[in-house]
């Protein structure tokens, strides 16, 4: 079966690092469910060969197994872990970096063959079924490790195939609307990165609706529908992973953390720190630093 020979293909190659000699084609192993990890789901096809993967994207929960397909557009902050995994059986999974340019080849190629993009921007993230097209295309795709002589001229024609069975498959219009530059989504994207790239500074909703070319209102809505928080929530949550990731580093400085990522108010951040992770920033930076260190 073909998600037996994708495992197998999966367990043989997969680093320590997740890279593997096809350019962006990540693999990942786990053998055992690590605590939720804060990361970034944006641009990506993630598909799970083994085990069960849960992510949240605020306080919203997505599980997908052995199988299911994950299709980010934006660089979404999640949390994000393996939840079934073991020596034995290890969680098992395989990601595609997914570039704008390259979907916008394709639908260049056949822009008659496809439906039409509507105005709304739709969700940043969604998961699916693997179909068994899209399936065989990854397979095709990770058998090239095995010939490493056959990568440069076979893999970006199996990889362009990937990109048409996701456009024209169950997600395909999160895939299409981040290929076009001037759809609604991309609008998004590009506030998204912004805010990412400046998530300790402040900044005005209506400056950034002005450079998306839309109204406060429609604004809000799209941002809401892609990322399913308003800029603020989103921004917010950036700070917090930010935060917990300097944390897992620095577990003494508390407060110093606080102030990189933009609050002024340390109560606030350990108030807001706690309602998002669960504990205060203290007792959470001391597991995760002996996590780490076991």
């Amino acid at each position: 079966m073909l998600l037996d020979e994708l495992r197998d293909l999966i367990d043989r190659y997969a680093r320590p690092d997740l890279s593997c000699a096809i350019d962006d084609v990540l693999l990942f192993r786990a053998e055992r469910p690590y605590p939720p990890t804060p990361t970034t789901y944006g641009k990506v096809l993630t598909i799970v060969a083994q085990g069960a993967k849960r992510f949240a994207l605020d306080d919203r929960i997505y599980e997908f197994r052995a199988g299911h397909y994950l299709v980010a557009s934006v660089d979404l902050p999640v949390t994000s872990h393996f939840t079934e995994a073991s020596p034995g059986a290890p969680g098992l999974g395989v990601g595609l970096t997914l570039h704008p340019s390259a979907v916008a080849e394709v639908l260049l190629a056949k822009p008659g063959e496809l439906p039409d993009t509507g105005p709304a921007a739709p969700p940043g993230l969604a998961v699916s079924t693997t179909p068994p097209e899209l399936l065989d295309a990854v397979v095709r795709l990770l058998r090239l490790l095995d010939t490493p002589r056959d990568i440069t001229v076979l893999a970006p024609l199996i990889k362009r195939e990937i990109l048409w069975r996701l456009v024209t498959g169950e997600q395909g219009e999160i895939v299409r609307q981040f290929g076009l530059p001037d759809s609604s989504l991309s609008h998004i994207a590009r506030a998204v990165r912004w805010i990412r790239d400046n998530y300790a500074r402040t900044f005005r909703v209506e400056e950034m609706a002005r450079q998306a070319g839309m109204s406060v209102s429609t604004f809000h809505r799209s941002f809401q529908a892609v990322t399913e928080m308003s800029p603020i929530q989103f921004q917010k949550q950036i700070r917090l992973q930010q935060a917990r990731l300097l944390l897992a580093a620095q577990p003494g400085d508390i407060a110093g953390v606080s102030r990189r990522v933009g609050y002024d108010s340390p109560s606030q951040f350990s108030r807001e720190y706690r309602r998002q992770f669960g504990e205060p920033p203290s007792q959470d930076a001391a597991r995760l630093h002996a996590f780490e260190s076991e």
